[in-house]
């Protein structure tokens, strides 16, 4: 698992973890029941409050995206494969929308969007 802290992100740094946990999942890289390190473990590693880490897992065991077992620790949880397709997809169309407004931005068309997307795809 690899997770990086950002100081000058304006996201707190809870949610830096959660989010980037939350990504590893929905792309395959954590697999169901994977171990996760400890929070303690976690905080140690990335230099911040143990409370920070529970706080970043508490809220991915309410997303539905860990199980924590006392005393054995927090897992990837098995996940409902429509439902994990349905937020893989929902994380897709997220970054399509920031494609989308930066090339309005440097007027950029659709049709030149499809050209980069369909080379980008097929490479």
């Amino acid at each position: 698992m690899n997770v990086i802290i950002s100081n000058s992100s304006e996201q707190p740094i809870y949610n830096q973890i959660k989010e980037q946990i939350k990504e590893q999942i929905l792309r395959g890289d954590l697999v169901e029941k994977s171990a996760l390190p400890s929070i303690r473990k976690l905080a140690k590693d990335l230099q911040i409050s143990v409370i920070t880490t529970k706080r970043a897992y508490d809220e991915l065991e309410l997303e539905g995206f860990i199980e924590t077992f006392p005393g054995k620790g927090s897992f990837v949880a098995a996940q409902n494969h429509e439902l994990l397709k349905e937020k893989q997809l929902k994380m897709i169309e997220e970054k399509l929308n920031e494609v989308i407004n930066d090339s309005k931005a440097f007027d950029i068309s659709l049709d030149e969007i499809i050209q980069i997307l369909t080379v980008l795809y097929e490479e």
